[in-house]
């Protein structure tokens, strides 16, 4: 079967016309068959490598903004000022540590990504915490007007 399909431009009176035939150019039930299996044998594949890419680039992001957070940018000194020297060569070093290993290890997975990711945020979290912790007073306020709706809850 074939279709024809014309069109004209009423403005200025142009007209073109298409066929469309079924012989030439069109998939076979065979090559469709063969492309969805190939489409669904990738598709384990395709997951496991977006996996590794978010991995990597949530690694990444939490080296680039503990760095930041760390050495501070701009005006801003980030917390530098607080820690000792001690401590923020110990963020530092990790940081340094996790992303040479990132550079060296290219086509590690989803897991060692994850696992190493882990690694580095068990060094540098407990020693931000203690200063973002310190230096707000801001999350304590929460507390108390939870206390006096349960109290208002009692009576």
């Amino acid at each position: 079967g074939s279709i024809t399909v014309g069109a004209e431009d009423k403005g200025t009176g142009k007209s073109e016309k298409i066929t469309i035939t079924n012989d030439k150019g069109r998939l076979t039930e065979e090559q469709i068959e063969k492309m969805i299996k190939e489409a669904e044998q990738f598709a384990d594949e395709d997951k496991k490598v977006k996996e590794r890419v978010d991995a990597k680039n949530a690694f990444d992001g939490y080296i680039h903004s503990m760095r930041s957070a760390t050495e501070g940018s701009g005006e801003n000194k980030g917390l530098s000022e607080k820690m000792d020297s001690d401590e923020k060569e110990k963020i530092l070093d990790a940081l340094k540590d996790g992303q040479s290993w990132l550079d060296s290890n290219p086509e590690a997975d989803a897991e060692e990504i994850k696992e190493k990711h882990k690694e580095v945020e068990g060094i540098c979290a407990p020693i931000v915490s203690k200063y973002y912790g310190a230096g707000g007073g801001g999350g304590g306020g929460g507390g108390a007007e939870e206390d006096e709706e349960e109290a208002h809850d009692e009576l």
